[in-house]
């Protein structure tokens, strides 16, 4: 059988919104494909950027390239991250919109711990607020549920701040069904940020409850890695044949996956933010998607 000659997606025009969109919450409509801003900070997540310069030319790129939903939490720095996107965007366009995350402290580069004091949340929405320069904030995320505290417990400032204007809507990260359907009866929750990528499926019964009752699901970690994204590996080959990165395939399979799926793939390179909103124009049928999964399942 020839081998079908296909042209590189380089070539593509660079749109996130070929991603198609999600109403958020039902009323916050962003494009699908997003940027998650842990990556404009110091190694280990911690203190600044090695070049600020290029931290704030990725954020000043991405509404260019139709991204409007960008994730970031006040522990990536800490405070760092949520600076920058202050200082970049105020006074913010009109359709972006802004997810931060509260609930982890941290004590040194690569070290996070959860703290679900009602009090210690409630400082950080207010500080979350100060440092983006908002007066409210898009989606609000519980980055952890702390084991020592009650969840109904840690929610109730949220609750109240919710009701008071300064938060929109409200997340959670690194739940299960059980845990979600728990908060359900404090709030409405209206995203879920689990890891999850084409070699890492084992939130699959958390996506699914997601997809039954409309909640986003953002994927962290999205590209996998080791053997499966290895050159000569499965989605090596894949990539290749469809004249893509393995990254690129990878948020393209994501997308595929579920529509509710909103991957927030993270850099600090422009050159790389750019190659990664390039997977949005990245299209395989069914079939194709089929048969590189099985590829991936195979290789596990």
């Amino acid at each position: 059988m020839a081998t079908q000659t296909v042209a590189p997606l380089s070539s593509t025009p660079i749109n996130a919104a070929e991603s198609g969109t999600f109403q958020l919450g039902g009323d916050l409509k962003v494009n699908r494909l997003g940027f998650g801003a842990m990556r404009l900070t110091g190694e280990g997540i911690w203190g600044e950027p090695k070049d600020p310069a290029e931290a704030r030319r990725v954020l000043q790129r991405a509404p260019e390239l139709g991204i409007n939903f960008i994730d970031t939490a006040d522990a990536y720095g800490p405070e760092v991250s949520e600076r920058f996107i202050g200082d970049v965007f105020s006074p913010y366009p009109k359709d972006m919109v802004i997810a931060t995350k509260g609930g982890l402290t941290r004590t040194g580069p690569g070290a996070w711990h959860p703290v679900g004091r009602p009090e210690y949340l409630q400082q950080e929405v207010e500080m979350s607020l100060r440092r983006l320069r908002l007066e409210r904030i898009d989606l609000w995320q519980l980055h952890r549920i702390d084991p020592k505290v009650p969840v109904e417990q840690s929610l109730e400032p949220i609750a109240k701040l919710q009701q008071d204007g300064k938060i929109r809507h409200v997340g959670l990260s690194e739940v299960k069904p059980k845990e979600i359907e728990q908060v359900l009866k404090i709030l409405p929750v209206v995203s879920v940020q689990n890891q999850y990528n084409i070699g890492d499926r084992q939130h699959e019964d958390t996506l699914e409850f997601c997809e039954q009752h409309g909640i986003a699901f953002i994927p962290w970690f999205p590209v996998a890695a080791g053997k499966l994204a290895r050159e000569g590996g499965p989605l090596d080959k894949a990539a290749k044949r469809h004249g893509a990165t393995v990254s690129q395939l990878a948020l393209a399979w994501l997308l595929h996956r579920s529509p509710v799926m909103l991957p927030i793939p993270g850099t600090s390179s422009v050159a790389h933010l750019e190659e990664n909103t390039r997977a949005a124009s990245l299209k395989l049928d069914r079939n194709e998607w089929t048969a590189i999964e099985r590829e991936v399942q195979q290789a596990q």
